[in-house]
């Protein structure tokens, strides 16, 4: 059974801290499943940690909708949450609509996240109407880089601060069952946690959220020429990846691999008979 939108709002009233990670992909999701991870977001950061982009802007559905499954046939306990990319869901109503109902029936998700303060609140409502779960997202909305700037901390003085307080009041009102919070302090993490009975996710926003999401190639240490102030390294993969390659380089080039026992070998009598055969 899969973990629920009931089952994380019981945690944010037990105080238990909900961990969630990013996965874009069948291996990844069932290696952050098996240890138990209750929350996977396939997020539109696959666009640069996968596809390739300079950012989040040029992901599209059909990317989302091709990763989310894989991910959801990865992942068999994991809450599977899937962002919705950019203009799929700001025009109108019925776009996001349809576009949220696509992640959930052909993707296979079980909720949809989206990017927005107040703006987005009468979306919110109109899924939230409809039984499409919503996790809002407020504070640094990497969707609006191109306004905001990339990566710059949100609320650092009392109007914004106040501003992003009634941003998250009015979307727990909306109907969104929890709201990550990304880039915003410490301080402000901590009102906006105290006055919801929703969930918050922090990203860059201190300890005190009821969970936490970390970008799976950055705690990995996979990404190894930007690491955020808010991502802790937890292995060094890019950097053992990389020696293994160059030692699979060195052994094939020495004719050291693959050695006998990595190797597919003829009965002696099936080669007898071919090589006579062959003489003929």
């Amino acid at each position: 059974m899969r973990v629920t939108v009931r089952q994380l709002k019981q945690m944010k009233r037990r105080g238990e801290k909900i961990p969630m990670v990013t996965a874009y992909d069948y291996t990844a999701a069932r290696l952050v499943d098996a240890a138990g991870i209750p929350v996977i977001l396939v997020g539109d950061s696959l666009g640069e940690w996968m596809l390739g982009y300079g950012s989040t802007l040029p992901v599209t559905m059909d990317d989302m909708v091709h990763h989310v499954k894989a991910v959801v046939r990865g992942a068999q306990s994991a809450h599977v949450v899937a962002d919705m990319p950019f203009m799929s869901y700001q025009a109108d109503d019925a776009d996001a609509l349809s576009n949220a109902g696509r992640l959930i029936k052909d993707g296979g998700a079980q909720s949809v996240k989206l990017e927005g303060g107040r703006p987005m609140v009468e979306t919110i409502r109109r899924m939230a109407d409809v039984g499409i779960p919503v996790m809002a997202h407020i504070g640094f909305t990497p969707q609006s880089e191109n306004q905001l700037g990339k990566g710059r901390i949100q609320g650092k003085l009392p109007k914004a601060a106040a501003s992003l307080i009634e941003d998250a009041v009015e979307l727990e009102a909306a109907g969104a069952y929890s709201i990550v919070l990304e880039l915003v302090p410490s301080q402000l993490a901590e009102m906006i946690t105290e006055r919801l009975s929703i969930p918050t996710i922090g990203i860059g926003a201190g300890v005190h959220c009821d969970g936490q999401v970390q970008v799976f190639h950055d705690m990995l240490g996979m990404i190894e020429d930007f690491v955020p102030k808010h991502a802790r390294h937890y292995a060094e993969l890019g950097e053992a990846i990389k020696l293994a390659m160059s030692r699979y380089m060195e052994d094939v080039r020495a004719q050291t691999f693959p050695a006998d026992s990595e190797s597919h070998q003829m009965k002696q009598d099936a080669l007898d008979e071919l090589s006579a055969s062959l003489a003929e």
